[in-house]
């Protein structure tokens, strides 16, 4: 299976993370969801991001074929066009971003939207395939969190934006015009089909209570435990955890972490360390990625334990629902009654 060569660049106002993946032979290479830094206080844009990741296409002596998006974002602006401005590269996005378009036309009142995709050069359909350099490229259909929602794999990398992120915060949000959690949950069982040993790289890392980024490179794990773990969490658990994300929240903060990593109550104890991210964007594609496919085992079934516990709780508490005296409301009534006479 080929390898390319993985740089990560962190935004760390979204918790974005951008990829520059290069074939090592041709030293061609493509970026995938490039941030355009946004002020909402100022209104104002910026391209620090995307100049940070041109330097770095120039200093490796890389050639820019692809610019690629992986869906529509609502937390940031994309830097396609100021891209494609720079360099004459073509973008790209899945092709079902036209009923992206439609809904966005509605919802905005929006009319003089052009909901053809125009905005685009290509637009990806499920299964179609393209190069980037030697590498081989293809496209997988992953809706959910979006309905136009695509992953690319690319030799023994998939990238899969906001479908699963780091451990220890699960899933992407599903509640988006269009979104689905039965679809995202499909989604999810479709990347853990993909070979053992690939290498899956989100699309956002939220750090949650502060950790640095995540080593998310791991190893070993025989094909039975890969069945094992793509079963491990159910379609209702997932749908529920979704459907009920507020409600949940403190059986998530036990979600463990693959092996050779600390769960998040180990870390706050002090007792553990995440491992610092690299400095070097040339090291970051061992510190950004989510680990292989096969690391997923032991987190996966620890999500389903947590999640269902925590909606166990959730459904056996009497107090759940806010309690209201009587007394209060009779006493609010009595003084309505009063100031109506009045």
């Amino acid at each position: 299976m080929q390898q390319p060569e993985v740089a990560g660049f962190y935004d760390a106002r979204t918790g974005s993370i951008q990829y520059v993946v290069a074939c090592p032979s041709s030293r061609r290479c493509a970026i995938i969801d490039p941030v355009l830094n946004f002020d909402e206080k100022s209104g104002s844009t910026a391209t620090t991001n995307a100049d940070a990741i041109l330097d770095y296409i120039n200093s490796h002596n890389l050639k820019l074929e692809w610019i690629l998006d992986t869906h529509s974002h609502a937390d940031h602006f994309s830097a396609a066009r100021y891209l494609k401005a720079r360099t004459g590269a073509p973008i790209a996005i899945g092709e079902r971003v036209k009923e992206v378009q439609q809904i966005w036309q509605q919802i905005y009142n929006w009319p003089d939207l052009a909901y053809d995709g125009s905005q685009w050069d290509r637009l990806f359909c499920d299964g179609d395939s393209f190069n980037i350099g030697e590498l081989e490229a293809r496209v997988m259909h992953s809706p959910g969190h979006t309905l136009a929602s695509i992953s690319y794999v690319i030799g023994d990398a998939a990238f899969i934006h906001d479908t699963l992120f780091m451990p220890d915060s699960g899933s992407a949000r599903a509640d988006f015009p269009g979104g689905s959690a039965a679809d995202l949950w499909q989604s999810i069982q479709n990347i853990l089909s993909l070979p053992g040993e690939t290498r899956l790289f989100a699309g956002h890392d939220y750090r949650p209570g502060g950790r640095p980024g995540s080593v998310g490179e791991f190893g070993g794990g025989a094909e039975r435990e890969k069945q094992a773990r793509r079963r491990s969490i159910s379609e209702c658990v997932h749908q529920a955890s979704r459907g009920a994300r507020q409600g949940i929240a403190d059986a998530k903060a036990h979600v463990a972490c693959p092996p050779g990593q600390y769960s998040r109550r180990r870390a706050a104890s002090g007792r553990g360390k995440w491992p610092a991210l690299s400095e070097n964007p040339a090291q970051r594609a061992a510190s950004i990625g989510l680990g292989s496919v096969k690391s997923w085992k032991g987190s996966l079934q620890q999500l389903q334990l947590t999640i269902g516990s925590g909606l166990r709780r959730i459904h056996a508490r009497p107090n759940w629902r806010r309690r209201v005296d009587p007394r209060h409301v009779r006493r609010r009534d009595e003084q309505s009654s009063e100031r109506s006479r009045r």
